[in-house]
């Protein structure tokens, strides 16, 4: 199951608490202190792990814990400290402190990252005796670990985001370039979560895709499914708006497309602004070579898109051209390999 977001509390281990004590052996009547110090709480550590797609792990437990140092004690024995608690997440995920709404970090792949720390273990009577302060009778007691009420929000990284209307295509298309194996039918919503794959261009060039769920209008303010995804198409580098050249419901393709570009605008600026694809999928339902043709210079034309350029035309269900719009994709994504540059996407104005 697809989890991507949660509300979980950590909390770091206490400090161990000081001991008093004074030693008291046979023809040593002058033992002196000999409390030990107390061992540190273990901290609660979150690791990037690259394997891990989901926040499933968080679905059901909402408290973590992480072991208190243990207390000192006599003959100057040191409390052993807290073991540290590990939780893994996949990439991409933000940890928020709940109660404040900061940031607390973006988790990147390989990185370790301590979010509470444990507390420090107190000192035992030993620790303050001194030539003028033989018999101290004091300790201090641990501190306490840190604790936070966390929100984690996944957001996936790829290098491509599908776009587009349901049954647009994107889930044939992303099965087509990868060996991703998403849900694909000929109803609405189809794909209930976002999917990931890797398309390999040739054995040294690979690209990961993202298929979001299908948009509709008003997906901004929580129609469908599309609020709760878009922000998986943020850390994406390249959108792939799909569209249907001949729509199965007759909608409008041109209308389809500044639809969805209105829902990216009211979502968020800076993805409105990401560099854009517009692939026109499904043309193998047209098979009149001519019609095709012109049906196809007529949605360039009023959205003022070139064909060499900004639009490529595809069925990912016949596979027809996928290997040109993969080598387009790469260049977009590495520009020193780029001959020509593209377009910025038009206003849905």
């Amino acid at each position: 199951m697809f989890v991507d977001t949660a509300l979980i509390t950590v909390k770091a281990g206490d400090g161990g608490n000081g001991h008093i004590s004074f030693r008291r052996e046979k023809f040593i009547p002058k033992g002196g202190p000999s409390g030990g110090d107390a061992g540190t709480g273990g901290s609660v550590i979150f690791v990037c792990e690259e394997g891990l797609s989901t926040l499933f792990d968080f679905r059901f437990q909402h408290r973590f814990e992480a072991e208190p140092g243990q207390n000192g004690a006599a003959k100057q024995m040191h409390g052993g400290d807290g073991k540290d608690l590990i939780l893994r997440v996949p990439p991409g995920t933000l940890v928020f402190n709940n109660d404040t709404g900061e940031l607390l970090h973006d988790m990147q792949r390989g990185e370790t990252v301590t979010i509470a720390k444990g507390g420090k273990g107190g000192f035992g009577n030993e620790h303050f005796k001194s030539s003028t302060y033989q018999t101290p009778r004091e300790a201090t007691p641990g501190e306490k670990g840190e604790t936070f009420n966390l929100r984690l929000e996944l957001k996936l990284i790829a290098d491509v985001g599908l776009l587009g209307k349901p049954n647009a295509g994107k889930s044939t298309l992303l099965a087509a370039l990868t060996r991703a194996s998403p849900k694909i039918a000929d109803y609405p919503f189809t794909t209930l979560s976002p999917q990931l794959g890797i398309a390999e261009v040739d054995a040294q060039r690979r690209i990961v895709l993202a298929d979001i769920p299908g948009l509709i209008e008003g997906a901004s303010q929580g129609a469908g499914l599309g609020l709760e995804f878009l922000r998986h198409v943020e850390r994406t580098r390249v959108l792939v708006h799909l569209v249907e050249v001949q729509p199965q419901d007759e909608s409008d393709p041109v209308e389809n497309y500044r639809m969805i570009r209105e829902e990216l605008r009211k979502h968020s600026q800076a993805l409105y602004d990401k560099r854009e694809l517009v692939v026109l999928n499904k043309i193998d339902l047209i098979p009149d070579k001519a019609e095709r043709e012109k049906t196809i210079k007529n949605i360039c034309r009023e959205l003022e898109l070139r064909m060499d350029r900004d639009v490529i035309a595809i069925s990912g269900a016949a596979r027809t051209n996928l290997n040109a719009l993969l080598e387009r994709l790469w260049k977009e994504l590495n520009p020193a390999d780029e001959v020509e540059g593209w377009k910025t996407p038009v206003s849905s104005a």
